[in-house]
Formats: C-alpha cells, sequence, structure tokens
C-alpha cells in the first residue's frame, strides 16, 4: 500500500484503495471454522507477550480463548479458561452446564495489572466472572457476581472516577449498575441508573458532553436511550436534548460512535435489524450538530442509502491510516466496507477490498494482529466458520 496517494471520485477524495487477505483457512482453529455461534469478541494481551489475543463468546458451548503467535496466527486455548463441572442433578437447560452467552467485558477489575473477564447470558440466566491468575489463566468467581439476568449486553468502565472499572449490564427488564468496590461487584443499580424496562442489546460509553466523564448510549430493541453521567457515576435521561424521537424507534442491534468530520465531536451509527420486531429497518448515520443541539440523521447523505434488509454490526476505525474513521457494516450475506473520504462521506469499497465473502456476520473486532503497522479484522460469525481479515 502506498499511503499518500489519493484518487478522486467526483468531489469526493479517498486515500489508496483498501485490500484485505482472507486468512481464516491458514491462521485460525479448527474450533474457529465450526458451525458454532460466536456472538461477540474482545481483544487483549491476554498472556502478557505484548500480541494481541482474542476472547469469544459462543452459545450454548464452552468460551473460545484464541492466542496469538505474534504474526496474526491464532491456536485454541481454551483450556485456559476452567471447564464448567456439571451438577449431579437433572439438566435445567438443554446446553446445560454451558451458557446461552452473548457478550463480553475484559478489563482489568482487580487491578493487578492483567485482564479478567465477564460473559453475559441471555436464556439461562447465568452470568460468568473468571479472574486472571497473572499467567493468562483464568478461575472461576461466577459465585461472587451478584446479578443474573435475561442479559445480551454489558459495558466496563470507570464511570464514578474512583480508579475501578465498573460494569453496566444490559437487560431484557432494568439494566444493572455493577460497582467495583476493591474488585467485589456490587448492584447498586436503583443508585446509579434511571428504573426503566428496557430490551437492551449493546451499550456504548463515550464523554458526549465533553465533561471528562463517560456518557452512555442505550440501543435497544424498540427505542434507545441516551443517558448522561452527572460526574460520579450517576446517570439521568437526556434523549429528548440530543436525539428526536423518530431517529431512535428502529429494532437495533449495536451502537457505535466517532468523529467521522473531523469536528471535534461525535457521531453515531446505529445498525437496526429485521428481527424481533418485526418492522422494516431504516439504518440510522446521526451526525452531531455540536453540544446543546440534536443530532442529524444523515444516512442517505454520508452512507448512500437508508434501508438494508439487517445490518447486525458497525465498527469505525481508521483502517486506510489516513487520520478518518472508515466504517465496517455487518450484514447476513456478508461484511461490508465504506471508506470515509475525511469528510464523513463514505464509499462503498467492499468488492476491491475484501472479494466475495460471505457469512453471517455478529461481531467485529479490529485490531493489528500481526504486528506489521495495518490493522486487520476478525469477524464472529452466526453458525459458520468466523473470519480473519489481513490488511495487504
Amino acid at each position: 500500500m502506498y499511503w499518500g496517494i489519493f484518487l478522486v471520485f467526483g468531489t469526493q477524495v479517498f486515500s489508496q484503495q483498501l485490500s484485505f487477505s482472507n486468512m481464516t483457512d491458514a491462521n485460525l482453529p479448527e474450533v474457529s471454522k465450526s458451525q458454532r455461534n460466536s456472538m461477540d469478541a474482545k481483544v487483549g494481551d491476554i498472556d502478557g507477550d505484548g500480541d494481541l489475543d482474542l476472547i469469544v463468546a459462543v452459545e450454548f458451548v464452552k468460551n473460545i480463548i484464541l492466542i496469538n503467535d505474534g504474526n496474526g496466527k491464532f491456536s485454541d486455548e481454551s483450556f485456559r479458561l476452567p471447564d464448567i463441572q456439571a451438577l449431579a442433578s437433572t439438566k435445567p437447560y438443554p446446553y446445560y452446564p454451558y451458557h446461552d452467552t452473548e457478550d463480553i467485558a475484559l478489563e482489568d477489575f482487580d487491578n493487578d495489572g492483567d485482564l479478567d473477564l465477564v460473559f453475559v447470558t441471555e436464556d439461562d440466566k447465568v452470568n460468568e466472572f473468571y479472574l486472571n491468575k497473572g499467567n493468562g489463566h483464568f478461575e472461576d468467581r461466577t459465585s461472587e457476581f451478584p446479578v443474573q439476568g435475561v442479559s445480551n449486553g454489558v459495558l466496563a468502565g470507570d464511570f464514578d472516577k474512583d480508579g475501578w472499572i465498573d460494569l453496566i449490564v444490559g437487560n431484557n427488564g432494568q439494566n444493572n449498575y455493577l460497582k467495583n468496590d476493591n474488585g467485589k461487584f456490587m448492584d447498586i443499580t436503583s443508585e446509579r441508573l434511571p428504573l426503566v424496562e428496557d430490551i437492551t442489546q449493546d451499550l456504548q460509553a463515550v464523554d458526549f458532553d465533553m465533561d471528562g466523564d463517560l456518557d452512555i448510549i442505550v440501543a435497544n430493541e424498540k427505542a434507545n436511550r441516551f443517558l448522561l453521567n452527572d460526574g460520579m457515576g450517576k446517570f439521568s435521561h437526556a434523549t429528548p436534548i440530543f436525539f428526536d424521537d423518530d431517529v431512535l424507534g428502529e429494532e437495533t442491534r449495536e451502537a457505535t460512535f466517532a468523529d467521522i468530520d473531523g469536528d471535534g465531536d461525535y457521531d453515531l451509527y446505529f445498525a437496526n435489524v429485521y428481527m424481533f420486531q418485526q418492522v422494516e429497518p431504516i439504518q440510522r448515520l446521526l451526525v452531531n450538530q455540536g453540544f446543546g443541539k440534536k443530532f442529524v440523521d444523515e444516512t442517505e447523505k454520508r452512507l448512500g442509502f437508508t434501508k438494508e434488509y439487517s445490518i447486525i454490526d458497525g465498527t469505525f476505525a481508521d483502517l486506510d491510516a489516513d487520520g478518518d474513521q472508515d466504517l465496517v457494516l455487518l450484514t447476513h450475506l456478508g461484511p461490508k466496507l465504506f471508506q470515509n473520504d475525511g469528510s464523513g462521506h463514505f464509499k462503498d469499497i467492499t468488492k476491491s477490498a475484501f472479494g466475495e465473502l460471505q457469512g453471517d456476520g455478529v461481531d467485529t473486532e479490529i485490531a493489528d494482529f500481526n504486528g506489521d503497522g495495518k490493522l486487520d479484522i476478525f469477524i464472529g460469525c452466526f453458525r459458520g466458520s468466523d473470519m480473519l481479515l489481513i490488511q495487504d
């Protein structure tokens, strides 16, 4: 790739064309290529060797740890997670003793310098908690986790700025705020979150009002919400301040944010789906007009479409290293890549960048997996092989 070379399309300017090689067969282990349901993934240096590993949440079976050899080739080292022991009783769930795992938090929860794990679970309502023993192997602390529920999302952050990473669990019902008290989680939901019944699929944290604390985007099946932090980890409804009702009504699977137009504030993309609500979705790229003003829907203007049967995930990243944020979208038919021209307008370069890729993607993780200074893409897929795309 030759940086600094530009291609002009009408009035839009794009950096040199991106391209990726599908390294799934060569660089992912067999467990990643099975017909399992990968629901989420997180990137981090699990074993402390300086490269980026992967944790993958998988429905109904043991979750997966993929260890990087430093060159972007991964091995299955799921043995680093303890096997869950079945109790001597009638199976309470068809896939017992494993769980309907949906989302992951990968952070240093006990402040000892290594990464710990939380998995949240939907159907069987058992959330899992694991502490890193310091060598990239984990011990089960699930019995210490204070809440259970039909959970699809989990968000980690130091919301009250006390130096400890807290959690917000997104539920079908009331979401939970778990305060981290010296490595122990305490449920203080009634003190910190509005009491409201949602069907939450995703949670994102960003300092939207630029006051030094983390605010929250709540992506729901029916109506998304925006919550403002008071600086001490107490959140209040602020949706009408920032959004008109008609841009938040779709069934949202994922939310993502970035400064797409280089004006210094965060813009939003909601990946909307046709699933449980049985309503044709409109995709939403919402552009921030500055603090005190409402976001404006500019999907058609900037992406060139508003309707897509389902987009399950959206992720912003500067894939071409030109200083602006590009966008990867996952559909039931395969991933799409939209390149930013620097002003927040996007061109679909899927075919030239990815070739003919098919798969029911659910989650995207973008990182430099092979240490060459370029960003690569891992895609967790539903009922099919996960994908690893290494940038050329």
